[in-house]
């Protein structure tokens, strides 16, 4: 998996690419938006366009980015889930919790 952050004005946006399977680059994502939280930032979007698979430690590391943003009163949203992603989020309810957007330029104008 590879994670890249891109600051427009108060909005993180995170995309990431490859398989969340867990392990040290999954962690890695959690970090960055603790990091931004660190420097200010409240808001994320997470694009899953080139995400191509998420098992359950992916999925508990989204959660725990939304609860790090949702405790500073911040905000995190999803974007460009493919059809097996938003197969497992309704599985696990999650799509009840994250609002969800097809492109990542909806999910950046929703958190403005």
């Amino acid at each position: 998996m590879a994670t890249e952050i891109e600051i427009q004005d108060d909005v993180a946006i995170v995309t990431l690419k490859g398989k969340l399977m867990g392990g040290p680059e999954t962690d890695e994502c959690h970090d960055i938006i603790k990091k931004a939280i660190s420097n200010g930032i409240r808001k994320a979007a997470v694009d899953l366009t080139n995400a191509e698979w998420i098992n359950s430690r992916g999925m508990g590391m989204l959660m725990a980015c939304y609860v790090s943003l949702r405790n500073q009163g911040g905000e995190l949203c999803l974007a460009g889930e493919t059809d097996k992603t938003k197969s497992l989020l309704k599985i696990t309810k999650l799509d009840t919790i994250f609002n969800s957007y097809e492109t990542i330029e909806e999910a950046v104008k929703s958190l403005r």
